[in-house]
């Protein structure tokens, strides 16, 4: 026989009003998500090396990094639009450069090897990519396609396995959940490459399980409770599916954070949005999904044909 749970995020016995806020909830997501807008037309993303074209290098040098000579010596060599960047400690430097057309950019990656081995004796070269324009585009088309069609198989699975109001609320509010997080990348400065696409992803498919965890409750005390009112409906359905929500959500942030902390220039980006993304899934499933699937199914939605028991009390999960 299972034990009892060790730890409770809430009481068995939570009846907490949610939908009280529903409109606070709505208005609040709407002004995050045209802010969001805003901000991805201007000032716009911070396109990484995958979608902007160009190379980058990673050095460690021997002591901290002198920018001034570096630049100087790439100058000396007809290399004069680079931009320096320290990350993680103060020998820890990232050289990015913008490359023209019809450039041999492995021929300019080599030579900012030996110039930079040449200008600070010691310096170890960790990393050093090139990207070309006409691949950086078809990465980012390839990019922003894997996000369409994301979207649109959400959309037709959650329709073929609940109802169409389930399928729309849940995507609208996912599209949601995506403007805000690029707002969240424009604010932040983290570089979106095909990572960051990856974070986007990983994002949608824990918030689109998260919904699904609460609808199923939905549509199991749809055929249970006939003649409840469909928001306290959904309040009982959030109710019972809050511990397991918290639960699993406080699991994936925590197994985040390290990430985070002490990931590094290359997993921190990735990391924090993936923090983000997770609060504001989280919350979207309460405040967004449930109140667009209130606006959408009231009096709309099938109810089973069972009848629930006489003097019955709702039974609650965690």
């Amino acid at each position: 026989m299972l034990g009892r749970p060790l730890l409770r995020f809430v009481r068995k016995d939570t009846h907490i009003n949610f939908m009280r806020g529903r409109f606070m909830g709505l208005i609040t997501s709407a002004v995050l998500s045209v802010g969001s807008l805003i901000l991805f037309f201007h000032p716009g993303l911070t396109l990484g090396l995958d979608f902007r074209g160009g190379i980058v290098v990673e050095a460690k040098t021997p002591g901290p990094a002198d920018f001034a000579k570096l630049r100087t010596a790439l100058a000396a060599h007809g290399i004069r639009h680079a931009s320096f960047q320290a990350f993680g400690s103060p020998d820890d430097v990232l050289i990015r450069l913008d490359t023209g057309e019809g450039q041999d950019t492995q021929a300019v990656v080599d030579q900012v090897r030996h110039t930079v081995a040449d200008a600070l004796p010691g310096t170890t070269i960790l990393r050093a990519d090139a990207v070309g324009a006409s691949v950086s585009a078809e990465l980012f088309r390839n990019g922003m396609l894997a996000l369409g069609l994301s979207l649109a198989m959400i959309l037709a699975y959650i329709w073929i396995r609940f109802e169409w109001e389930f399928a729309l609320s849940a995507v609208i509010t996912l599209v949601l959940d995506l403007t805000k997080t690029m707002g969240f990348l424009v604010l932040t400065g983290f570089e979106f490459d095909l990572v960051m696409v990856a974070a986007i992803l990983t994002i949608l498919g824990y918030s689109t399980n998260d919904k699904v965890v609460v609808y199923d409750r939905v549509r199991e005390n749809l055929r249970k409770y006939r003649t409840m009112p469909l928001i306290d409906l959904l309040n009982l359905s959030i109710n019972e599916t809050l511990n397991r929500t918290l639960g699993t959500s406080s699991t994936v942030f925590l197994a985040a954070l390290p990430l985070a902390l002490w990931g590094g220039a290359t997993l921190s980006g990735f990391a924090w949005t993936m923090l983000f993304g997770i609060v504001v899934g989280t919350s979207s499933s309460i405040f967004i999904a449930a109140p667009l699937l209130l606006f959408m199914g009231e009096g709309r939605l099938k109810r089973g044909a069972k009848p629930a028991k006489t003097g019955s009390a709702p039974a609650s999960q965690g």
